[in-house]
This record gives C-alpha cells, sequence and structure tokens, in this order.
C-alpha cells in the first residue's frame, strides 16, 4: 500500500474519505465538494442517522454533480476527546471501507481539521499509519481467488497542509515493519515456519544492522538446556535458540532484554490437546514473533538503546521419543522440573531461555512475552494481556507505554502462595500449579530463573496474539501485538 501526503487539491475521480466530529468539526472539502454536488453530501447526511459518531460510516455513492466514485463521510467523534488512538482507528475505518469497494486510489481530506489533542502533523500521520496497518493480508497461499474479492485499493494520498506529516509517519510505517513481520510469522502455517525456518527470518534481520546468533541442539546441550530441549525431543524438527543484538545506545550500558516463546507447532506432546482448533496452535510462537518484529522496530527507526531479543523455538510433539508426564529435567540454572503435564511447555523453553539471557547479557530489565496460559484468557478475555511483576516502577512503564499505543495490559497477582503451588515432591519444582491460579503459578515458575537484582515481568498475550474477528486496525488473524508495546518501552524509558 502507497500513502502519500500532499497539500493539492483533492482528486476529481476515486474514492474522498472526509472525518466528521459530533460537534460539527471537519475540513474544508466537506463544503467544497457539498457545494460542488449541489448539495448532494447533506442532503444524504439529513437522510440517515449519520452523526460523526466515533467509526460510524456514511458511503455516498457516485454523487450527482462529482467525477468522484464515492464520498466516504467517517464518524470521528468528539473533538476535544479525538487522541492519537482515535486517528488511527479513523484511518483504519476509512481503510477498511475503502477495501470493500473497487477503488484503486483514494483520497483522505484532512486540510483544516483540528482536533485539541494533536498537531496536524501528528493528526496526518496518525490516521494514515491507522489506514496503512488496516490494508495487511496474508494471502499468500490463495491460488484460486475470486477477482472481485480481492481488494484494489492500491494508493492512499492524506491531503493535509502539514509540512512534517511524511517524516512522522516514516518513523511510524518502520515500528508498523516490525508489527506487519509479526503478523506474517503469527500466520504461517507450522509446515513453514519450523525452528530452524523461524531462525533463518531472524537473521535477514542483519540487513537493518540486527546481529543475530543462533544456537543449535548441540550447543545447547553443552550448556546445560535440558528444560527447552526436553520439549523439543519428540519432534523431528532440531529445537533453536536465537539471540539478536540491537547495540544503539551508549556503549557498555546494560541492555534491555526481551524474552519469547516460540512454540512453533503446540500438540501438547503425550498430554496432547484436544483436536478440535488444535490447528491454532501454529501462533504458540506469538511471543518470539513479537520479540522479533520488536527488533525489527528498533532496529529499523535506529533506535538509541542497548536491547538483546531472545528467541527458544521448538516444536511440543508426540513421538516415541517425547517428554513424558513424571519426567524430571535439569535447566541450565541447574535447578531441577518435574513434568506433570508435557501442555505446560512454554515456561520450559523461556525457563532457560531467560537464564542464557541473563548470564550472557546482564541485562537491567527482562520483559518476557508469551501465549502462556488458557487461564489468562479466562481471566482477560481479548481484551488485555497479562502483566506480572514485582516491580511496580516497571509494572506503571509498561502499563503507561500499552495505554499509549493500544497494546492493553492489565496487572495480575504474583505472591509467594503462587510459587509454594509449584513445588515438587521430588524435584525443585513442577511445571504446573493445580487447579487454580494457572496464570499467576506459571508466572511463578518463570520468576524462580529470574536473577536477584534484575527487574522483570512477564507478559502472557495469549488472548491478544491472534484476532478472532476484525478491529479497526487489525483484520482478523495475527494482531503483531507486543510490537508497538515494547518499542514504546524502550522510546519511553531508556532512550535519551
Amino acid at each position: 500500500m502507497q500513502i502519500t501526503f500532499s497539500a493539492a487539491a483533492l482528486p476529481k475521480t476515486g474514492a474522498i474519505v472526509i472525518p466528521v466530529f459530533e460537534d460539527g468539526g471537519k475540513p474544508g472539502a466537506y463544503d467544497d465538494l457539498d457545494k460542488a454536488s449541489d448539495g448532494a453530501i447533506a442532503r444524504a447526511v439529513k437522510a440517515s442517522a449519520f452523526k460523526g459518531k466515533k467509526g460510524k460510516i456514511l458511503d455516498i455513492v457516485a454523487p450527482a454533480g462529482l467525477g468522484n466514485s464515492r464520498i466516504i463521510l467517517v464518524g470521528a467523534g468528539a473533538s476535544k476527546d479525538f487522541a492519537a488512538l482515535d486517528a488511527e482507528a479513523l484511518g483504519g475505518n476509512a481503510a477498511g471501507t475503502l477495501l470493500a469497494g473497487r477503488d484503486k486510489n483514494a483520497a483522505i481530506a484532512l486540510s483544516g481539521l483540528t482536533a485539541k489533542k494533536l498537531a496536524a502533523d501528528e493528526l496526518a500521520a496518525r490516521v494514515a499509519i491507522g489506514a496503512k496497518m488496516k490494508t495487511y493480508r496474508f494471502d499468500k497461499y490463495r491460488t484460486k481467488e475470486e477477482k472481485d474479492d480481492k481488494p484494489v485499493l492500491a494508493k492512499i494520498a492524506v491531503q493535509t497542509a502539514s509540512t512534517k506529516a511524511k517524516a512522522v509517519f516514516a518513523e511510524y510505517d518502520r515500528i508498523n515493519d516490525g508489527v506487519f513481520l509479526t503478523r506474517n510469522l503469527v500466520s504461517e502455517p507450522a509446515n513453514v515456519l519450523y525452528p530452524d525456518s523461524f531462525a533463518k527470518q531472524c537473521q535477514a534481520l542483519s540487513k537493518l544492522g540486527v546481529k543475530v546468533k543462533v544456537l543449535g541442539e548441540a550447543e545447547m546441550k553443552k550448556l546445560g538446556m535440558g528444560s527447552l530441549l526436553g520439549v523439543g525431543q519428540g519432534s523431528v524438527r532440531e529445537s533453536k535458540l536465537v539471540a539478536m543484538e540491537w547495540l544503539g545506545g551508549k556503549k557498555g550500558d546494560a541492555p534491555v532484554a526481551l524474552v519469547g516463546k516460540g512454540v512453533t507447532f503446540d500438540t501438547g506432546g503425550i498430554s496432547l490437546k484436544p483436536g478440535p482448533g488444535m490447528e491454532d496452535m501454529k501462533w504458540d510462537m506469538g511471543g518470539a514473533g513479537a520479540v522479533t518484529g520488536a527488533m525489527a522496530a528498533l532496529a529499523g527507526r535506529k533506535a538509541k538503546a542497548n536491547v538483546i531479543g531472545v528467541i527458544g523455538l521448538v516444536e511440543n510433539m508426540p513421538d516415541g521419543n517425547a517428554q513424558r508426564p513424571g519426567d524430571v529435567v535439569k535447566s541450565m540454572s541447574g535447578q531441577t522440573i518435574e513434568i506433570l503435564n508435557t501442555d505446560a511447555e512454554g515456561r520450559l523453553v523461556l525457563a532457560d531461555a531467560l537464564w542464557w539471557t541473563q548470564e550472557t547479557y546482564k541485562p537491567s530489565v527482562v520483559i518476557d512475552l508469551a501465549t502462556l496460559t488458557g487461564a489468562i484468557i479466562v481471566s482477560l478475555a481479548h481484551e488485555f494481556a497479562g502483566m506480572f511483576t514485582k516491580d511496580d516502577k516497571l509494572a506503571k512503564q509498561l502499563d503507561a507505554a500499552g495505554a499509549a499505543v493500544g497494546d492493553k495490559l492489565w496487572r495480575m497477582p504474583l505472591t509467594k502462595t503462587h510459587d509454594e503451588m509449584i513445588k515438587s515432591d521430588i524435584a525443585d519444582m513442577q511445571n504446573i500449579g493445580g487447579k487454580g491460579a494457572g496464570s499467576s503459578t506459571a508466572a511463578a515458575f518463570l520468576g524462580r530463573f529470574i536473577q536477584e537484582g534484575v527487574s522483570w515481568a512477564h507478559l502472557d498475550i495469549a488472548g491478544m496474539a491472534w484476532k478472532t474477528k476484525d478491529a479497526p486496525t487489525c483484520p482478523k488473524g495475527g494482531s503483531g501485538y507486543g510490537v508497538r508495546l515494547l518499542d514504546e518501552y524502550v522510546r519511553a524509558n531508556h532512550e535519551g
């Protein structure tokens, strides 16, 4: 999708999008087009229920007196409340309507539109990036799609008097490259995206200046990563550990470490999942996908911070060599783990990935992301990711970052009681904690692999990595959740 910015007059053909506030605020194009169409727009508004409410659309097809195919009015809500995420949603709603039509080119009229909370350049850039985010489509495997079902929209021209909007958009677009990368990774089927091929995708980030290191099973065995390797031992595909380094900050400054669960397919292992819905387990690598996308975003915009992304990549399969319930494994930390359920595998992958990251890079902050538990969806549905941390300052920083970009978080409890629930009779711990508080006991398990003095947060994104229905800036499918959250956290707290 090509996005351009111009102060030139609106095109005489194609579709034109006009935002309208509930209090009557609108760009100058509204009156100009209404006059040119002999009042057709005003009559259409009067005949409809359109009042400018947020997200509402009035699509005026082939208006009399104009050569344009459509004039699309998009409700923007109350102008006094209109902020960055509202502008993105407006752009996304506009793009969604445009994609359903047959126009190859469209314009969004913003000249003369004002909002108290947004400067003109920020308003235009946010509308534009929201539109682009909505145009994402994963269609590489569709070979017989009906011509009329495939969108034809190729270009959106944003009309604005701002001369800085293009530059502001360019930085958002680099971040969006990371979002789209994550959506692609999460959408790929498991026969295409598996540990080795995922690692190769990470290596492609070297063109952005990211240094990539890949560890195979032999190297991990020497390091004593029995926890991670135990998960993948039932698969014919070799497990991998990938480290991505972006050192854009001061030399010698301790980095921020982002660690992601990368189970490229999760059958549950010997503790086999039910068949219905198992196909969704291709996106059980959503945490690793988010970390990879975040590293692409940070490198793409040349973030002035030292950030390390580490992902543990495995397949959890139930063959004759698979890990069994009742097995005991030894982690890289030296701690032993009794496996009571082989479907509680993500925490086993993260245990060694977290320890190795701390031993190798000595980070000041560690944030892990994982599609870890179904219990978090029971608690928070698909509205929030669960945040677990004992660091109040880090919790506030992450919560603020999530609110700023729309990647919502909800802090969940993590107490000594949850840690006691994972005590084992024969090992240092067991990998599940019983019937209740499944998300908190999983977080408590991970907490045992965080070293003294390291600030740490665990984000359970099981309900957020995949959209089951369309949203204003994200079509159904892989969401890219976490990329913008991590980028904003780094920007706000670790860049000078």
